[in-house]
């Protein structure tokens, strides 16, 4: 991503033969990754929704000199219509992050996980309707493949009681509302910076959990040092370096693909929860992880099939 001048450029994908938005898009999804366990550790002495507000008010308080620093005059310059999706896309972040996490206190790493990832059908259509990107075939049989095995993990670990049913119904509030704020993101990259965007994005979002915590009646300030540890790491992890960086991928890659990609999370957050919190892994969620990967596969020979297609026809003279 280049940028001169303070000047952004149209959306295009990644050029043929350049890695960089791919490798930015693995490293979003990895580092994404650990954010189930994190919230999963804070959460032993801390409720769920101060876990999220404090989590988007540090990533933002953080960002807050640099976007200053260096990006103040690409926000003085944001349209009206440009600030209104920004905030909406906040508005939406906020509830993905308030309902995603407060699964995890309810549900196990690898059900929450697998539904909140669910928002790649709700992407792959709205981008189709909304969007104009079009669905080749090959690009259905990949969103369906890959939510295919998505459901299969969570189906091996739904449990029973009302409690687990509470946990993935906030689940998939969090993949709905997830998906809105992918499709935002993914027009409003086009136009602006990284910084630009992901700032008042993550301000809002921590503005509208802030005021939801303070509202609630729920203890507001986490008492524990460890917490606040690991609301850092969060903050410093999952959130600036691995949100970013899937923000970053939306300017070179189609919103569809990027929301794919992420269905990768639910299996490495599974293993992850396994290693460290003993949560085995059952065989529905081999088999699903099985799935999930066949279906990034597919539509990474897509989109690769796609960017030499523009290239060639760039490269036809007229």
């Amino acid at each position: 991503m280049s940028h001169q001048n303070g000047q952004t450029h149209p959306a295009t994908k990644g050029q043929v033969g350049n890695a960089r938005p791919y490798l930015g898009l693995g490293f979003g999804v990895v580092t994404c990754s650990t954010a189930a366990l994190l919230i999963r550790m804070a959460q032993v002495d801390t409720h769920s929704l101060a876990i999220a507000a404090w989590r988007l008010a540090v990533a933002a308080l953080i960002l807050t000199p640099i976007v200053l620093i260096t990006r103040r005059a690409e926000l003085r310059g944001l349209s009206r219509r440009e600030w209104g999706s920004a905030l909406v896309s906040g508005v939406l972040l906020a509830i993905h992050f308030g309902t995603w996490i407060s699964s995890l206190a309810y549900t196990s790493v690898a059900a929450s996980t697998v539904l909140v990832s669910a928002y790649a059908l709700f992407v792959g259509v709205a981008s189709h309707l909304l969007l104009q990107e079009r669905l080749s075939r090959e690009m259905v049989v990949a969103i369906i493949v890959a939510t295919a095995g998505s459901a299969i993990i969570g189906l091996g670990d739904l449990g029973v009681g009302t409690h687990r049913l509470w946990g993935d119904f906030l689940a998939l509030m969090g993949a709905l509302s997830g998906a809105g704020y992918f499709l935002i993101g993914r027009r409003l990259r086009g136009r602006l910076s990284l910084l630009a965007y992901v700032y008042p994005v993550y301000g809002t979002a921590a503005v509208v959990l802030v005021a939801t915590l303070l509202i609630s009646g729920l203890p507001r300030i986490p008492a524990s040092p460890r917490t606040w540890l690991w609301i850092l790491v969060m903050a410093l992890g999952p959130q600036l370096l691995g949100h970013s960086s899937l923000n970053w991928a939306l300017r070179y890659l189609t919103a569809t693909y990027v929301t794919i990609a992420t269905l990768a999370e639910p299996i490495a957050s599974t293993l992850l929860a396994w290693w460290v919190l003993g949560e085995r892994p059952s065989l529905w969620t081999v088999a699903g992880g099985a799935l999930t990967l066949a279906g990034i596969a597919i539509a990474s020979h897509v989109e690769r099939s796609e960017e030499e297609k523009d290239h060639l026809i760039e490269a036809t003279p007229a």
